[in-house]
C-alpha cells in the first residue's frame, strides 16, 4: 500500500519562499520517478515538477526558474523548493510517483499541503 505524506506548506507573502517535503512508503523509492502536483481553486490538477530515478528534472513553464525539485533516496524524501512565490502559486500541493513524463502512476494520494501566497 502506497502512502504519501506532504508537509511544509503555509501562508507566505508574494516573493517569499517555502520548501515542501514528501515522504513515500510502500514503494521502492529509488526506482520511481517522483512528481509534485497542485490543485488550485477552480482549476484541474496540474504537474508542477518531477524528477526521475536518475535525477533528471522537468518543470512546468509557470514555475521554471523559481522552483527546484530534489530527492534523497536514503531518506525516501522528495522536496520542492519554491522561491519568488506568486499569488497564482496558491494551491494544495501533492506528491506522487510518476512516469518519465510526469504522469501519476498510482491512484493513491496523500492529504496534500496547502500553500497560500498573499499579495
Amino acid at each position: 500500500q502506497v502512502q504519501l505524506v506532504e508537509s511544509g506548506g503555509g501562508l507566505v507573502q508574494a516573493g517569499g519562499s517555502l520548501r515542501l517535503s514528501c515522504t513515500a512508503s510502500g514503494i521502492i523509492f529509488s526506482n520511481n520517478a517522483m512528481g509534485w502536483y497542485r490543485c488550485a481553486p477552480g482549476k484541474q490538477r496540474e504537474l508542477v515538477a518531477f524528477i526521475t530515478s536518475t535525477g533528471s528534472t522537468s518543470y512546468a513553464d509557470s514555475v521554471k526558474g523559481r522552483f527546484t525539485i530534489s530527492r534523497d533516496n536514503a531518506k525516501k524524501m522528495v522536496y520542492l523548493q519554491m522561491n519568488s512565490l506568486k499569488p497564482e502559486d496558491t494551491a494544495v500541493y501533492y506528491c506522487n510517483t510518476c512516469t518519465g513524463r510526469g504522469i501519476p502512476t498510482t491512484g493513491y494520494w496523500g492529504q496534500g499541503t496547502q500553500v497560500t501566497v498573499s499579495s
